[in-house]
C-alpha cells in the first residue's frame, strides 16, 4: 500500500503545480467531509490503487500529496445542502429582519449556513421536511427554498463565494431536488427526478 505523508502544495494556487499535475502520472482520491478532517485514512484512488493518507491537515480540493514520490490530487465528494434564494424579497426592512431571523433560527440549531450573494446555503443536517419546517417560518415572500451539491468547503470559515470549482461553490443543478415558492401566501412545490430523498442519499 502506498501512503501519502507530504503535502505538496494546492494546484489552484501554484500555476506551475498545476503544469506538473497535468505532466505527470498522478493518482487521484476523492474524500468525503469526514475524511478530509482525519489526520490518517485509507483509501481507494480513482485507477485501483491502494492508498494510505497521514497527515496532520485538513484537505483541500486541489490539495497535491507525494506518496513514495507519486503525485496525489485531492478532490472533495458533494455534500447535499438546502439552498434559500433570497433574490427575489423586496429589499425593505421587514425582508432584512426576516433574513436576520433566519439567521437567529439556523444558529439555534448549530447548523452550518454560507452566503453567497443572495443564497444561504445549509447543508443537509436533517431530513428535508424538518429543515423546512424550521426554516419557513422565517422567509419572506419571494423566496425560494431548493435543494443542490456543493463543496464541502463552501462551510469552511471564510471561504464562502471563494475557490475553485471544488473548494468554494461546486454545484450540481438540473435534475435533483425541488423549489419552494414562498409569495402571495401561497406554496408551491416543483419536484424534480433524482431528488434527493428525506435521508438526503441520492
Amino acid at each position: 500500500m502506498l501512503v501519502a505523508d507530504s503535502y505538496v502544495g494546492n494546484v489552484d494556487e501554484d500555476p506551475e503545480l498545476a503544469d506538473r499535475l497535468e505532466s505527470e502520472d498522478a493518482l487521484a482520491i476523492t474524500v468525503d467531509e469526514t475524511e478530509r478532517r482525519r489526520s490518517r485514512f485509507r483509501t481507494t484512488a480513482d485507477d485501483g490503487t491502494d492508498l494510505g493518507v497521514v497527515l496532520g491537515r485538513e484537505l483541500r480540493a486541489g490539495d497535491l500529496l507525494s506518496a513514495d514520490g507519486r503525485l496525489v490530487h485531492i478532490s472533495l465528494e458533494p455534500v447535499a445542502a438546502m439552498v434559500v434564494d433570497l433574490g427575489g424579497v423586496d429589499p425593505d426592512a421587514s425582508a432584512v429582519s426576516t433574513a436576520l431571523e433566519l439567521g437567529h433560527a439556523v444558529g439555534n440549531r448549530h447548523w452550518d449556513l454560507a452566503v453567497e450573494g443572495e443564497r444561504a446555503y445549509l447543508p443537509l443536517a436533517d431530513v428535508r421536511e424538518r429543515m423546512e419546517a424550521e426554516v419557513e417560518p422565517h422567509l419572506p415572500d419571494g423566496t425560494t427554498v431548493g435543494y443542490d451539491e456543493v463543496s464541502p468547503a463552501l462551510f469552511d470559515d471564510g471561504d464562502a463565494g471563494h475557490g475553485s470549482d471544488e473548494g468554494g461553490h461546486a454545484h450540481s443543478h438540473g435534475d435533483g431536488g425541488h423549489d419552494h415558492a414562498h409569495g402571495d401566501g401561497s406554496h408551491t412545490h416543483s419536484h424534480g427526478v433524482g431528488e434527493i430523498d428525506s435521508e438526503g442519499s441520492s
